[in-house]
This record gives C-alpha cells, structure tokens and sequence, in this order.
C-alpha cells in the first residue's frame, strides 16, 4: 500500500480511502464487514463515511440514514481495529425534520458529532468533515464549534466536501485569524467526466495545502467499462443510460484505449486521479469484496505522458486553471 500526507498534516493515509456510502443500502452487514476486513488486510487505513449514509439521504423518507456508520460501530466493536484506521465522517445533511437538524450551525455541529460517536462507537472522529458549504452561517462559528470539539478531543481533522475555491479561501483565512490548522482536506466530485474544479478549487487547494479527496471517481461507473458491461448484457439505469447515450463517442474512444494499454477501465480512471500531486486518496467505493480488490491495481498503474495526453483528448477538462482558462 502507499500512503501519504492528508494536505499539509503530519498524518498519513492510504492513496486508496473506503467509501461507504454503500453500506446498510446496496450492501449488507456481512458483506460490509468482509470489505472492511479486506481493506485493512490490504493496508488502506483510510475510512470515509457520512452520517446520512446508508438510506434515502433525507428525513422525509423512510428512516434509512445512520446505517453506515452504525455498520462500521459494529465492526470497530468487535476490537482490534481503531487504532489502525483513520476515521472520517461527514456533517450537514438533515438528519431529522426540526428546523435546526441540518447544516453548519454550532448548534447541530455538537449534536450531529455526538450522534456519530454513538453510532460509530468510539470516541473520537480523526476527520470531521463538512458535506457542503453553509454560506447562511459565518465561519467564526462553525470554527468555534469545531474548535471546541478539537479541545475536548472528539475530533482532531477538519475537512471540507464540495466546496468551491472561495469557500475554501475565506475558511482558510478565517481559520488562520483564530490560529486554526484550518482544512485539512476537501472532497469535491471529480473524474476524467467532472474536471470542472481544475479552474478554481485545485489551484486553492495547493495554495493553501489542503489534500483533496476525489469522490466518484469512477463517475458512477460510467468509466468503468459500462460499454463492455452492456454488451455483455448487464442493465443500466435510466440515468446512466442516458449519460451514456450522450457520451457514447467518447466512451468507445475511452474504452479502447483501455484495451490498448491491457487495462481495466476503472483502473486508468483511478491511476488518472492519482497521478495529479494534490490528490491525497481516490475514494474506492466497493459494494462487493471483488470491487475492491480489482481498484487496488489501480495503484500500481502508471499512465505514460502519451496516455495522459490522450486522456485529455477523450476527456477534454476546462482548458487549464483560472483565469487563463477563458481569459488571455
């Protein structure tokens, strides 16, 4: 396994992280545990979760959200285990109907974390993140609120998750104002089909060393061989389908170039992501122990500057950073 710095911290983690959001919803328990137990013996220490994981990721459904957590509480409980992973989960989404059970007030902050640790059944969270920005409340709060979890050591990281450039920069700024670490790290979409944040957010990120954390890196599984996978006769749903309808050249294109190089499509779609220097961790997001195993190749790929370049060809990004992406 390879690891490395989170942002600008002293704590290392795997290149790999676990996603769970799959966890209590398209995975069972057992499963769960199984991709758990292979991930660790494969050495990814890193643990990404939320606390609307799980379920519909709202309170006006049938009560679903919590699970996820809830499942990997259970595997923290059987022991041995803490200490050798970093854990990290997420804070915004309504996690009840009442006016104040959502978003970035102080007043959720303390309850949503207290809510996680039960569920998660340990007492501390190594990276608290926020799953979106709240522009209605100032950042002196959140930071006050975050700060005093840290001093009462519940959580040690702060991180973001789809934050834009100057989200990232006014929290680093008003963090800097209070003598905070700040962000640590920041989870934003992207993939080879979602490069809108190479304008803004990764030129803030390395400006101010925070690590970024790419979320859906297989875009959903549209770079995961989908074309291959149809024709063999696997079913799509009506959003993918229609994603693929409208990306067809690019994915035949893409897909063959997968095939010249011998690899799996899901495996250059991660090595992509891993060879830009701010990526910390590619989120690997397994419903099945046989998901995983196959993104851990991943790591041991790396893309040529011809392949890179006829990456960018398939998968045009926005035309570099701003503002010499549109402007002279």
């Amino acid at each position: 396994m390879q690891y490395t710095h989170l942002g600008r911290t002293g704590l290392k983690v795997s290149r790999l992280a676990l996603g769970t959001m799959s966890f209590g919803e398209l995975t069972d328990e057992a499963t769960s545990f199984a991709i758990m137990d292979e991930a660790l013996d494969a050495g990814i220490n890193f643990f990404d979760t939320a606390d609307v994981y799980g379920g519909p990721q709202s309170p006006d459904m049938e009560k679903g959200f919590g699970i996820s957590e809830e499942i990997i509480g259970r595997w923290l409980a059987q022991g041995g285990r803490r200490d050798r992973i970093v854990l990290a989960t997420k804070v915004y989404q309504p996690m009840d109907t009442g006016p104040n059970d959502k978003y970035l007030s102080a007043y959720h902050i303390r309850r949503a974390c207290e809510a996680s640790l039960k569920r998660l059944q340990t007492d501390h969270i190594d990276l608290y993140q926020m799953h979106h920005v709240d522009r209605a409340t100032p950042w002196e709060e959140i930071w006050q609120a975050m700060e005093q979890l840290i001093r009462e050591g519940k959580i040690t990281y702060v991180g973001s998750s789809n934050f834009a450039g100057w989200d990232i920069a006014t929290a680093q700024c008003t963090a800097a104002s209070r003598n905070l670490l700040g962000l640590a790290s920041e989870q934003s979409l992207y993939n080879l089909t979602q490069r809108t944040i190479e304008l803004e957010v990764i030129p803030a990120l390395r400006h101010f060393g925070v690590g970024l954390i790419p979320w859906s890196p297989i875009g959903m599984g549209l770079l995961g061989g989908v074309l291959r996978k149809i024709a063999d006769g696997r079913r799509a749903t009506p959003h993918l389908q229609q994603q693929i309808d409208r990306r067809r050249p690019q994915l035949e294109a893409y897909e063959a170039l997968c095939d010249e190089l011998g690899e799996a499509p899901s495996d250059v779609a991660l090595a992509w992501l891993l060879h830009n220097p701010v990526v910390t961790a590619a989120i690997s997001g397994p419903r099945i122990v046989e998901q995983l195993r196959q993104n851990l190749k991943a790591l041991s790929l790396r893309l040529s500057d011809e392949t890179l370049a006829k990456l960018d060809e398939i998968w045009p990004g926005p035309g570099g950073e701003a503002p010499k992406a549109y402007a002279w």
